[in-house]
């Protein structure tokens, strides 16, 4: 079973139900803002959620000058703060066309606005939207969101198991998911089920 695709279903909101709300009610079109932001630090789940849009999406990390960004009516872009200089005037004007069109722009950064290192008049823009934080799951939330994806596979993982993984593996979403499938694949291969020594060496592999 391949993993799932990023949905708005599959992204765990923990004490993001207010933004996933607010971001779920704007793709409907209950807002007629241009923009929306999703601010938060790095595993928070900022780039889930623009998969997660179905938008035309563009990463400004491997793009930064966005030379690869269509004139889309509903287009994402990654980590705009690593926008060069050429990709923030690109931005300004996909902003500027979104906005004549009524179409719509889902971008998403480490800070605010207003506090990134942007051209004046694109910050100004970006600041115009909607304008929501992403809180990091706390360790709990992550333990709960690991056993509900195992229990969707019917994969059988014990506390011990999961507090195991969330002792020994980097603690953000997208690689515990992964982790997830990876588990399941290999009790999988290897006919036997998940302990504690099945997971060490799926652990030492994936280290290897």
């Amino acid at each position: 079973m391949p993993e799932s695709p990023p949905s708005l279903d599959n992204f765990v909101a923990g004490g993001n139900a207010e933004t996933v709300a607010a971001l779920t009610g704007w793709l409907a079109g209950e807002r007629r803002d241009t923009s929306f932001c999703l601010w938060g630090e790095s595993g928070c789940g900022r780039s889930h959620l623009l998969q997660a849009s179905t938008f035309t999406l563009v990463d400004a990390a491997l793009d930064p000058s966005l030379g690869s960004a269509p004139a889309a009516e509903q287009l994402a872009v990654d980590n705009v703060d690593a926008l060069n200089e050429v990709g923030q005037i690109a931005l300004f004007n996909h902003f500027n066309r979104l906005k004549m069109s009524d179409g719509m722009l889902l971008t998403a950064a480490p800070q605010p606005p207003v506090h990134l290192a942007l051209r004046e008049d694109l910050r100004t823009r970006l600041g115009s939207g909607l304008i929501y934080r992403l809180q990091p799951l706390s360790d709990a939330e992550k333990a709960a969101a690991v056993a509900a994806q195992a229990k969707e596979r019917a994969l059988k993982l014990t506390p011990e198991v999961i507090a195991y993984l969330m002792r020994h593996a980097p603690r953000d979403m997208r690689t515990l998911s992964m982790l997830v499938v990876a588990l399941d694949q290999y009790t999988l291969e290897q006919k036997r089920p998940v302990t504690l020594p099945l997971l060490r060496e799926l652990l030492n592999m994936e280290n290897a």
